[in-house]
């Protein structure tokens, strides 16, 4: 389908590919308000094409379509490119969104969801892939990789996005390995909800300190996939949540 651009130069683009094409119109005209170009698909396998031959910045998908969904677009996309992708899910795909992440998903967004939430994790991923071509580009000049946050058993490479538990990898949502790095770079220090929202969102999202009891539950439980008997994660009621690593 033909791009959608609009006149604010430079811009990045964002790839949207949904069968629903009322979710295609309404977050395309959200993300150029926001000063984003969009080209829009509404099969995974015209998309996939697409993507390899013209690849945008950022792509944004929904898991469940015909004919080719959005597991296996993201599959056949990780066979020749890291192109960052947040995928879009119901509240009962759980399952496919932990496989997405372990697939090379960086994020998932549950519908229905705010446009502001959406732009700024789309804003979160592009810091981060951006971050990673410096590295790759300087390489040459730098090549002692970045310092890991190693916090006994934990290891988190803020750079690459990548945690690890007793050298089990365990698949992070952006929002959860920000939520997770505050925690532990100052371990035993008890972080608000109000602190670790500051931590995981941009100034102009509104979450309430239900998400961020959402976050840790899901954090905890995504450890607890490898390790059952993880208990890092402390609450003190009232107060807010601690990282120990003792």
């Amino acid at each position: 389908m033909a791009d959608q651009i609009s006149s604010s130069l430079p811009q990045q683009v964002i790839a949207l590919v949904d069968d629903d094409r009322n979710i295609l119109t309404t977050v395309s005209i959200g993300l150029q308000a926001e000063g984003y170009a969009t080209r829009v698909y509404a099969d995974g396998a015209t998309a996939l094409r697409a993507l390899l031959d013209n690849p945008p910045d950022l792509v944004v998908c929904d898991i469940k379509m015909p004919q080719m969904d959005g597991l296996e677009l993201l599959q056949k996309l990780r066979a020749k490119s890291a192109l960052p992708l947040i995928f879009l899910t119901s509240k009962d795909e759980e399952p496919d969104e932990a496989l997405g992440l372990a697939m090379g998903a960086d994020d998932y967004i549950t519908k229905p969801f705010s446009q502001r939430l959406l732009v700024a994790r789309i804003r979160a991923i592009l810091r981060r892939a951006e971050l990673v071509r410096h590295e790759a580009e300087t390489q040459a000049d730098e090549p002692e990789p970045a310092a890991a946050i190693v916090r006994g058993a934990l290891e988190m490479d803020p750079t690459r996005h990548r945690v690890f538990w007793h050298g089990q990898p365990v698949s992070l949502t952006v929002t959860e390995f920000l939520i997770l790095e505050a925690l532990a770079n100052r371990p035993g220090v008890i972080k608000s909800r109000n602190q670790l929202m500051d931590a995981a969102y941009s100034d102009d999202v509104f979450v309430d300190d239900r998400t961020i009891d959402s976050h840790i539950k899901r954090l905890r439980r995504k450890f607890r996939a490898v390790d059952p008997q993880f208990s890092a994660i402390e609450t003190l009621y009232g107060a807010g949540y601690s990282f120990t690593d003792g």
